[in-house]
């Protein structure tokens, strides 16, 4: 049964995953997941806001067992609590083979592409299935001197060592090149992605709340990484992670911190500020 909630300007709530939402091992404790249903009994709408896949997060959705709007591809794609696609918008498929380019110069990246219902990467990667074990969403392999481009909801790199520094170099001749044309940013400090220029969480939010007949100032939000700050800056109130890379706190100096995923952080916010 619904029951009432405290006196919030508050109705949609809005978080990240990794980093954020998940505890460390990439997946969601049982402590998160009944909050995620107590708030669902409250009355509120949750959204999970995300770089991952749909698919994949449409399994961690299962899990909860909660109806819930998807933001997923660091906006590229928004899905309805019923699965249905809202809203995407696509990399531009003649850039993409040159973004290929310039990244393939070295050969220590992966290169990953989400296209359509697709995880597509360059090569194999072991490492990287620890942080779908959960919801088993897996990649298949793509030619890299003949990459899809049609479909394509973001294209991203990573680095076997988890070198941010290495990434950075990458983001700045990325931004030299299309700048103008494509949003370039870290969703963690290991994983530079890349999509459409008007393309963001805040924006996806925002499209969110407006469908429900909301504005902005009546989300709430949570994220620890650079492709989360528009939607922290957007909501009308926008809580960062201890634990977010210093460049994101630097962003957004004025935003209240709160603690780490390992604590379960978001899910001890909601409960002392909305139940």
């Amino acid at each position: 049964m619904t029951t009432t909630r405290k006196d919030t300007p508050f109705q949609l709530v809005a978080s990240d995953l990794d980093g954020t939402l998940l505890a460390p091992n990439h997946q969601l404790s049982d402590f998160s997941k009944q909050t995620l249903k107590d708030l669902h009994d409250k009355g509120y709408t949750f959204i999970f806001a995300t770089g991952r896949h749909h698919v994949d997060v449409a399994s961690i959705r299962e899990q909860v067992g909660i109806p819930a709007y998807m933001i997923t591809a660091n906006g590229a794609r928004v899905h309805d609590q019923q699965n249905q696609l809202m809203y995407s918008n696509n990399v531009p498929a003649e850039l993409i083979p040159s973004v290929i380019e310039t990244i393939k110069e070295d050969p220590e990246i992966f290169i990953h592409l989400y296209r359509n219902d697709d995880w597509m990467l360059d090569r194999d990667d072991e490492t990287l299935r620890e942080y779908h074990k959960d919801s088993g969403f897996t990649y298949t392999l793509f030619d890299i001197n003949n990459p899809p481009t049609e479909g394509v909801a973001k294209l991203f790199f990573t680095h076997p060592a988890q070198d941010h520094e290495y990434l950075v170099s990458f983001e700045e001749k990325l931004n030299e090149k299309f700048g103008d044309k494509l949003n370039i940013a870290f969703s963690t400090p290991w994983c530079l992605e890349v999509m459409a220029a008007d393309v963001s969480k805040g924006d996806a939010l925002q499209a969110v709340a407006e469908s429900m007949g909301f504005k902005l100032e009546n989300c709430i939000a949570f994220g620890d990484g650079m492709n989360d700050v528009e939607m922290l800056q957007m909501a009308g109130k926008g809580l960062v992670m201890e634990t977010s890379h210093p460049r994101v706190k630097q962003t957004l100096p004025n935003n209240e911190v709160i603690g780490s995923n390992a604590d379960d952080a978001v899910a001890h916010y909601l409960r002392e500020h909305l139940f």
